[in-house]
C-alpha cells in the first residue's frame, strides 16, 4: 500500500510540474482567464502577471497535495494583513524580553534591547528589528537577518 501511495504522489507532483510549466508560458490575459476558471470570479485588476501566476500555482498545488495546516490558517485568518501575520509569526519566536542583540556596523557596536512591545536602540523604541536596522544603516534590511537571527545567505551572494 505504501509503495502505491508513494507512486501516486510522484505522479501527482509530475502532473503539477507540467501544469505549472504551462501556467508559466501564459500571458497575463490567459492567466486572468485561468483565474476565472479556477476561482469562479474575475482576477483582481491590480494583480500583475507574476502574482497571478504564483497564486494559481499555489492553488493548484494546494488542491492536489493539501493546503496549509490548520494552525497556519488560523494565524492568517486572525491577521489584519500579510504584514501583521508576519509580525505575529515572528513574535512567536522572539527572544525573551531583556535580551540584548548586538551587531557591529561601520566599526561601531550596535546594541538593541528586546522589549515586550518592540525594540530599544539609542533611547528610542522601534516596532520591529527591521526598523532598527533601517535606522542604523539608512537602508532597508531584514532585521532578524541583520542581527544574525536568520540563516546567512548562501556563498557567492554578496552581503551588504
Amino acid at each position: 500500500m505504501r509503495h502505491a501511495k508513494n507512486g501516486r504522489l510522484r505522479q501527482d507532483r509530475k502532473a503539477i510540474d507540467v501544469e505549472i510549466a504551462r501556467l508559466r508560458d501564459l500571458d497575463v490575459g490567459a492567466l486572468r482567464t485561468r483565474w476565472h476558471t479556477v476561482f469562479g470570479r474575475r482576477a483582481p485588476s491590480h494583480l500583475p502577471r507574476h502574482l497571478l501566476f504564483r497564486i494559481l500555482a499555489y492553488r493548484l498545488q494546494a488542491d492536489r497535495l493539501g493546503d496549509l495546516d490548520p494552525e497556519s490558517q488560523r494565524l492568517l485568518d486572525r491577521s489584519e494583513s500579510p504584514e501583521k501575520a508576519g509580525q505575529r509569526a515572528a513574535s512567536q519566536v522572539r527572544r525573551p524580553v531583556g535580551t540584548v542583540l548586538g551587531r557591529e556596523w561601520n566599526g561601531q557596536m550596535q546594541r538593541v534591547t528586546v522589549l515586550e512591545n518592540g525594540f530599544a536602540w539609542k533611547g528610542k523604541i522601534y516596532p520591529s528589528l527591521s526598523k532598527v536596522a533601517h535606522a542604523i544603516t539608512g537602508t532597508r534590511w531584514n532585521g532578524p537577518r541583520f542581527f544574525g537571527l536568520r540563516d546567512k545567505p548562501s556563498k557567492g551572494v554578496a552581503s551588504r
